[in-house]
């Protein structure tokens, strides 16, 4: 159903819809309770929802894009409040998520991603894959619970769709292994450095791919974090040991041991932008910073993108060595950052250092108060981070 007199495409923030749209009487409100927020229609109830999240960007982004489509759906595509959607008409969503049509209304141009102040950001960059979808559907299932709860709806309509049992988990397989890792390296290698600006570029990719393999980061992580979270301290036989404190998932702190590669990376890169090469704790510039003069941080976009262009590289290099190669160019080329943080795990476990190391050094796990007091253990664990995995330039 496509509505003639459906409201203007807008972000959440700007959406306008009619009192028959907007969910004041929407057929799935809870009547005769006493709810627990002041919502009267459905946006400011998402908005409500929202609000429990606006101190993790990451999460309220994620969240708010998810709400936002199918609000928009909703109101543009099948001419109904979001508080009156059925179990059926979520199935029609699930369709719908898989390729969103029209695509002059929902996709945007050229699979491109315009801010959302640009008159051409549409709410998709293309059909959703099936990882996705499924992310979709845990956000809103969570999303329509809470105001279930709220006392704003009366029922999910997502409870009804069918619970499929998790697996386990298996092994790891999205990681590059070390014949592979070597090529990405040599790609790095390469790069043109006869200019200013190609030194400048060769320098932060070495300094961008060493943070993601030798610290374990997520690229959210290497976003929100910033050149003061080094600190340097001595260790019971008095060498000084670097480290990098880092704010991660779930707002966790973690300390990774910053080691003498890392460190040498860190001040090449640094002095092709023209600082010192060591950082001091009351510094705010980001972790990775832009090519030029600018010191904001980057965005998780502009990141990805410089990631995939190394992986993309390395596949045509691979495939010009002939048809043998095309198996290891196609897996190359499906990598992208978190691979690298997937193949840093795997690469100390198969170096042998500890897994506790490991499991400590990824954040894998929140440490226990005890373990803050343990510097003898931390120490132990930088010394075989420190001999056991190098980046190996």
């Amino acid at each position: 159903m496509d509505i003639d007199n459906s409201p203007v495409l807008a972000t959440l923030e700007n959406v306008l819809l009619l009192t028959d749209m907007d969910g004041s009487h929407g057929n799935n409100r809870a009547m005769g309770n006493r709810p627990q927020i002041k919502a009267a229609n459905d946006v400011d109830a998402i908005k409500a929802w929202l609000a429990r999240f606006w101190d993790t960007k990451t999460t309220f982004d994620n969240y708010r894009k998810e709400a936002e489509r199918l609000l928009l759906w909703s109101t543009m595509q099948l001419g109904k409040p979001l508080s009156s959607l059925t179990h059926e008409d979520w199935l029609s969503y699930q369709i719908f998520l898989a390729n969103p049509q029209p695509a002059s209304r929902w996709v945007m141009r050229n699979k491109r991603k315009f801010p959302r102040n640009h008159p051409e950001w549409r709410p998709f960059s293309g059909p959703l894959s099936l990882g996705s979808q499924r992310q979709a559907a845990v956000i809103l299932n969570v999303m329509f619970s809470w105001l279930v709860n709220a006392g704003y709806l009366a029922g999910n309509p997502l409870s009804l769709s069918r619970q499929r049992a998790r697996k386990a988990r298996p092994r790891i397989t999205r990681y590059l292994e070390e014949d592979l890792w070597l090529e990405v390296k040599q790609t790095i290698e390469s790069m043109p450095r006869e200019t200013a600006r190609n030194r400048e570029q060769y320098y932060r990719l070495r300094w961008l791919f060493s943070l993601l393999y030798l610290c374990g980061l997520r690229i959210s992580e290497v976003i929100s974090n910033t050149m003061g979270s080094f600190f340097c301290r001595r260790d019971k036989d008095g060498l000084e040991r670097w480290w990098l404190e880092i704010l991660g998932k779930g707002d966790k702190l973690r300390i990774v041991p910053a080691t003498n590669e890392l460190m040498m990376e860190l001040s090449r890169y640094r002095q092709s932008k023209g600082l010192t090469p060591l950082p001091l704790q009351t510094e705010t510039i980001p972790l990775l910073l832009p090519i030029g003069s600018r010191t904001d941080a980057m965005t998780r976009g502009a990141l990805h993108a410089i990631v995939k262009k190394v992986f993309q590289q390395t596949a045509e290099r691979l495939r010009q060595r002939g048809e043998q190669f095309t198996t290891f160019a196609d897996r190359v080329e499906q990598a992208s950052a978190h691979w690298l943080r997937h193949t840093a795990g795997s690469h100390m476990a198969n170096n042998d250092i500890d897994l506790r190391h490991v499991r400590d050094n990824l954040g894998h796990e929140s440490l226990s108060t005890t373990n803050n007091y343990l510097h003898s253990t931390d120490d132990a664990r930088h010394r075989e981070t420190e001999a056991g995995h190098k980046i190996d330039w």
